[in-house]
């Protein structure tokens, strides 16, 4: 089988529930995974929106998600903590899911959830770190990567 990402809010290529966007609760969708390659270790997280008018937005990101881990719970980050996950800091300068909230008659947006297989069980000891910065980190350590999208507009 193959490495991939699914969510039970919205399929590959589907809109994203108002409830996962700014305009709505602003929770972090729920996200499954199956199949990662032999040897993972930890996983990485980040969503892009590369529709954005400045460019590639950066909306969240993970890291050091256990190897073990299948899958992240609608609103992860709101409850208590279980296992020591370093947060991306996004482009809104916040280390915390931020959903869509692409401009007004700006069109469809694409939102890319990419997950990364890594080879180590950290990524890095810092609490936090720019999401950018932290993908960097992570294409060093990757054995695999795997992509679900989703799309908003307003």
């Amino acid at each position: 089988m193959t490495f991939s990402l699914k969510s039970p809010a919205f399929g590959d290529g589907g809109l994203i529930p108002q409830k996962f966007t700014a305009d709505g609760e602003n929770l972090s969708p729920p996200l499954e995974w199956s199949d990662p390659p032999a040897g993972t270790k930890s996983f990485a997280l980040i969503v892009e929106d590369p529709d954005a008018p400045s460019g590639t937005f950066r909306h969240w990101g993970l890291y050091n998600i256990m190897g073990e881990r299948t899958l992240l719970p609608e609103g992860i980050g709101h409850g208590p903590k279980t296992e020591k996950l370093g947060k991306g800091v996004n482009d809104f300068g916040e280390s915390r899911y931020v959903g869509p909230a692409p401009p007004k008659g700006h069109g469809t947006h694409h939102y890319h959830f990419k997950l990364a297989a890594l080879d180590v069980e950290q990524l890095s000891r810092a609490p936090s770190m720019p999401v950018a910065d932290l993908w960097k980190a992570a294409e060093k350590h990757m054995l695999g990567q795997t992509e679900l999208v989703g799309t908003y507009q307003r």
